[in-house]
């Protein structure tokens, strides 16, 4: 049975119910992006997923940068620019898309 499976997503792909996330899931979400998950990648994932956890929303890409800004020991224009290089085609595209977040509604993409 594929991650994909019986999983409930909108039109554009993004989960109806982020709980139903795995990483198996993500790891699905992302090749049908063309992405392969690297170490930061899922420093990036498992953050959200955590930050979700705990507020119930989906973090704004400040606090992600600033997270992986700490893991890099970077600053946090360093961070944002290197999450835009693991997920080239955005922060709601593909960053929200894969940490199973629900399709954030008028964000700023970046």
């Amino acid at each position: 049975m594929s991650a994909l499976e019986d999983i409930a997503v909108d039109t554009e792909g993004y989960l109806i119910e982020p709980d139903d996330w795995t990483e198996a899931l993500a790891e699905a979400l992302a090749k049908l992006e063309g992405l392969a998950l690297s170490d930061e990648s899922w420093v990036v994932l498992r953050f959200m997923r955590d930050y979700y956890s705990e507020h119930k929303i989906a973090p704004d890409i400040r606090h992600v940068a600033k997270h992986l800004a700490e893991h890099l020991d970077s600053d946090k224009q360093a961070a944002k620019a290197r999450i835009f290089e693991l997920f080239p085609y955005g922060y709601v595209k593909q960053t929200c898309k894969i940490a199973g977040m629900k399709r954030p509604r008028a964000w700023s993409t970046g």
